[in-house]
C-alpha cells in the first residue's frame, strides 16, 4: 500500500517530514495555517534538496521528483485525500489536542493519525478522537533528513496493526523505528532532557562556561553534539516544555527545569532559531 501523506506545520519538523516523504516517492500535502511559513517551509525543503544534490547524494533528477509530489495548502481540510496525517506543530498541549479533534471530523476512516510530539502523552492525544486505535506516537529526531531514528509511540489504545504500519512507514522513508510505550518523555528526551538541563546547572553554577561544558562532553563522552548546542538547536523554549512534561507526569524534582534556562527563554534567548541562546547565532 502507498502511503498519501499529510502533514501539519511547516516548520523545522514538518517540512523535514515533508522532505523525507516525497524523497521515499509519496505524495505529501505541507497544511499550515500560515502562507508565508509555508512558503518558507519549502523554500527550506528546496535548500536541503539542493545541498543533497552538491554532496552527490542525490541527483538533480531525485530533487526534482521529490519537490513535485510536495503540495502546500492552509486548510486542514486537505487531509481529507490522506491515508496518513502526520502532526508537527507546536508543541503545546492545548493546540495538539484541538487539531487532533479537528482531524478526528476531517480525516478518512482509516487514517493513521500520528504526532511529531516529543513528550505529550499520546493517550491523552488520542482521547480527543473517536479513533484512538488509530492515533501513534512518530517522533523524528532533528534534523529530519539526516537523523535515522524515529520513537514510534503506542499509546493505551493504539492496535496493533497501526503500530505495524507505522513501523512499515518509518521504514519506507529509510529511518530506524523504535517502539516505546506512553510514559512522559518517552525515551529520547526523558534520558536527553536531564543531560541538557544538568549541563545548564553546571554553567549557572559556574562550574564551567558552555563551550567548556560541551567540549567535555564531545571529548570525554564521545558525543557529537554537546548538550547546550544541542538545547540551543532543539530550542531552549521546547526544552523547558519538556522538562515541565516530565515534571509534571513524573511529579519529580530531577526533571524541575534550571532556573537559568527559565531565564533565557523569558529574554528570547531561544537558541539557534532567535540567534542567540547558549552559544551566539547571529553571524551565521
Amino acid at each position: 500500500m502507498t502511503e498519501t501523506i499529510a502533514v501539519i506545520g511547516a516548520g523545522q519538523m514538518g517540512n523535514g517530514i515533508a522532505h523525507v516523504s516525497a524523497q521515499a516517492g509519496l505524495p505529501v500535502t505541507l497544511v499550515d495555517v500560515s502562507s508565508d511559513a509555508l512558503a518558507r517551509g519549502k523554500a527550506t525543503i528546496e535548500k536541503n534538496l539542493e545541498r543533497q544534490v552538491k554532496k552527490g547524494a542525490i541527483d538533480a533528477v531525485a530533487r526534482d521528483a521529490a519537490l513535485a509530489l510536495i503540495g502546500t495548502d492552509t486548510d486542514l481540510g486537505a487531509v481529507s485525500g490522506a491515508t496518513v496525517v502526520i502532526e508537527a506543530a507546536t508543541e503545546a498541549r492545548d493546540l495538539k489536542f484541538k487539531i487532533f479533534s479537528d482531524l478526528d471530523r476531517l480525516a478518512p476512516a482509516g487514517a493513521l493519525l500520528a504526532t511529531n510530539t516529543s513528550s505529550i502523552s499520546i493517550t491523552e492525544i488520542a482521547a480527543q478522537t473517536k479513533r484512538p486505535e488509530n492515533v501513534i506516537g512518530m517522533h523524528f529526531m532533528n534534523p529530519v533528513p539526516m537523523m535515522k531514528l524515529v520513537e514510534v509511540i503506542r499509546g493505551l489504545a493504539t492496535s496493533d496493526e497501526t503500530c505495524a504500519r507505522t513501523v512499515a512507514l518509518a521504514t519506507s522513508l529509510g529511518k530506524t523505528p523504535v517502539e516505546a510505550n506512553d510514559y512522559p518523555g518517552f525515551i529520547a528526551n526523558r534520558i536527553l532532557m536531564p543531560m541538557i538541563n544538568e549541563a545548564v546547572y553546571c554553567v549557572m553554577e559556574g562550574v564551567a562556561a558552555p563551550a567548556a561544558v560541551d567540549e567535555v562532553m564531545k571529548l570525554g563522552m564521545n558525543h557529537p553534539m554537546g548538550p547546550l548546542a544541542l538545547a540551543d538547536l532543539i530550542g531552549l523554549d521546547t526544552c523547558v516544555a519538556i522538562l515541565d512534561v516530565l515534571h509534571e507526569g513524573f511529579g519529580d524534582p530531577k526533571y524541575r527545569a534550571c532556573p537559568l534556562l527559565r531565564k533565557y527563554v523569558a529574554a528570547g534567548w531561544l537558541g539557534r532559531k532567535t540567534g542567540r541562546g547558549f552559544f551566539n547565532y547571529k553571524g551565521e
